[in-house]
């Protein structure tokens, strides 16, 4: 008999939560057990949900998806938790992985995809989307001797791609004066004044 896969959603946009269901379940052995909105719901029925695989949001109401996962963690140290999100970001992205994250995919991922993770967590392997693995592989190309600090590096990295402050802010989940403040320490850091030289100099010393 072949084995069923048990999967917890915890997703809180009920028509993506309800058609990830949907389409996992509808997958030959996957089974998606429970679903919730946050983890305030799911954290009183994840020991006797005892899923073989939860995905879990990064951005819910409540506590959100990083810090949830470190409390997922204590409850089922096992079971492997794979990440979901619509932005790309790499402090993120190593936030969740220092946390015990098993995988990390954006939301744009086909059924497929998530079901090949899903299967892939499940044999002991990290999943990730494309993306995600290019921005992790990135990271570790670059200069290690860099004067910025990790937040301050994607920083620069998303001005450099034509990113509003704005736009900055949004993704990142912090607010403007943030931004602002990270963008003050990167031109005192580097000793320039102007978005530009900023760019052209991390570029030139791989600090980006």
């Amino acid at each position: 008999m072949q084995y069923t896969i048990n999967v917890t959603l915890i997703e809180d946009d009920e028509t993506i939560r309800d058609s990830y269901a949907y389409l996992i379940g509808g997958m030959e052995g996957y089974a998606v057990i429970s679903t919730y909105a946050s983890y305030e719901d799911a954290a009183k029925k994840l020991h006797t949900d005892a899923p073989d695989v939860i995905l879990l949001d990064i951005e819910l109401p409540g506590l959100n998806g990083i810090d949830a996962l470190l409390k997922i963690k204590k409850i089922l140290p096992n079971t492997p938790v794979i990440m979901l999100t619509v932005y790309e970001n790499e402090h993120t992205i190593f936030e969740a992985l220092v946390n015990g994250a098993n995988g990390y995919l954006t939301k744009d991922a086909s059924p497929q995809k998530m079901v090949d993770a899903i299967k892939e967590v499940m044999e002991g392997g990290g999943a990730m989307s494309a993306n995600v693995a290019r921005l992790v592989i990135k990271s570790f190309h670059r200069n290690q001797n860099s004067p910025l600090t990790r937040r301050e590096t994607e920083i620069l990295e998303q001005i450099s791609l034509g990113k509003s402050r704005k736009r900055i802010a949004e993704e990142m989940y912090i607010d403007m004066e943030t931004v602002k403040s990270h963008i003050k320490n990167i031109y005192l850091k580097l000793d320039v004044h102007s978005k530009a030289d900023a760019i052209k100099m991390a570029k030139d010393k791989r600090f980006i």
